[in-house]
């Protein structure tokens, strides 16, 4: 059990994260909060940007109440923003957005507003300190991850193939890539803590293959390690069958059906970790209610494959899953960047 107190090495952490954002003496810095957000890592932020010499100030919400028929885990996609036009012209007005809400505004509708008056918006993660502090991130990730968008971007075709029986095509061209490396430092970007990987939003109808999660790979949406193995389906970036059996394969069918949207079935995005510091056994350290799963979204080498809103081929829904996937071999083009689970970075 892990006690929810101010600790130096914690401070000590977001201070490291907020000097390589580059904040500046005196810049306008507001940490944005929900009423449900972790107070504990709310009072870190404020401490580590009171080093920094920032002038530091609070935009905190009231948590919505809930709208969907099942629990939302894991978006990226807060709607604690919701009608709350006089907080975004604050935000707006920032130099830096120290993004604290629970499910965070990487997808949220109200990030172009924010990003439209020069803020950069730092997201942090919704994990308890003792998982952020593991993973400060290195300035070399920055190299790293680029190097790979740029591969990502220049693609025409993405391939992913396992022992297992994943046998998954995605067209690139049309897709939009980002990476993330941990921090931000420009005017109009965003980044996540923890950081270290790439993703891309393939254009509507790019996806098609079999995905197979074997036993030991993860559906972070129940923050759970699969038990049997589940094979989907994918045509015209649908999942249109999920072969399995047991509770894994009976969970995910539920939940998927309980949006009663077919774009609940469709992919996000696709995209590998990068993160040699992440931990595939993480989740098996954490209380749920204190890890968010994003240490394993970007472990070294594992491909991510997400279900649900694409705002880059118009599709949009609360439903998602997070689906990392082990021992994988990813190639972009015909050229690996992941081979059997393990980074292939001198590919380019």
């Amino acid at each position: 059990m892990l006690t929810d107190r101010i600790e130096a090495k914690w401070v000590d952490a977001f201070h490291r994260v907020f000097e390589l954002c580059k904040v500046q003496p005196g810049e306008a810095v507001a940490i944005l909060s929900e009423t449900q957000s972790r107070a504990l890592n709310v009072q870190l932020a404020e401490l580590a940007l009171a080093r920094t010499g920032a002038t530091v100030f609070h935009v905190v919400v009231p948590t919505p109440k809930q709208d969907a028929p099942v629990p939302v885990r894991s978006t990226g996609a807060s709607v604690a923003l919701t009608g709350q036009t006089a907080a975004l012209e604050s935000l707006k007005a920032a130099g830096l957005v120290v993004d604290l809400t629970v499910e965070g505004l990487l997808h949220a509708p109200e990030l172009p507003h924010i990003l439209s008056g020069g803020a950069r918006v730092m997201m942090v993660s919704n994990e308890h300190p003792d998982a952020l502090e593991r993973l400060v991130p290195e300035p070399a990730m920055e190299g790293r991850v680029k190097a790979a968008v740029k591969q990502a971007r220049a693609a025409q075709e993405m391939t992913v193939t396992s022992k297992a029986g994943t046998d998954l095509t995605v067209a690139m061209a049309g897709a939009v890539t980002a990476g993330v490396w941990g921090w931000c430092d420009r005017p109009k970007t965003v980044a996540h803590w923890p950081g270290g990987v790439v993703v891309s939003f393939p254009a509507a109808g790019s996806v098609n293959g079999r995905l197979v999660l074997d036993a030991g790979d993860v559906n972070l949406t129940f923050k759970r390690y699969l038990e049997s193995p589940i094979a989907l389906t994918l045509e015209n970036d649908y999942v249109t069958a999920i072969e399995g059996t047991g509770t894994d394969a009976e969970l995910i069918r539920r939940y998927f059906a309980a949006w009663d949207d077919p774009v609940a079935y469709s992919t996000s995005h696709v995209g590998w970790g990068m993160n040699e510091a992440a931990r595939y056994e993480a989740l098996t350290m954490y209380d749920q209610r204190d890890t968010n799963g994003t240490e394993l979204r970007c472990y070294a080498g594992n491909f991510l494959y997400s279900t649900g809103a694409n705002e880059f081929a118009k599709r949009y829904t609360k439903g998602h899953f997070d689906l990392p996937v082990r021992g994988c071999t990813i190639a972009l083009d015909g050229v690996t960047v992941v081979e059997e689970g393990r980074l292939v970075e001198d590919a380019a």
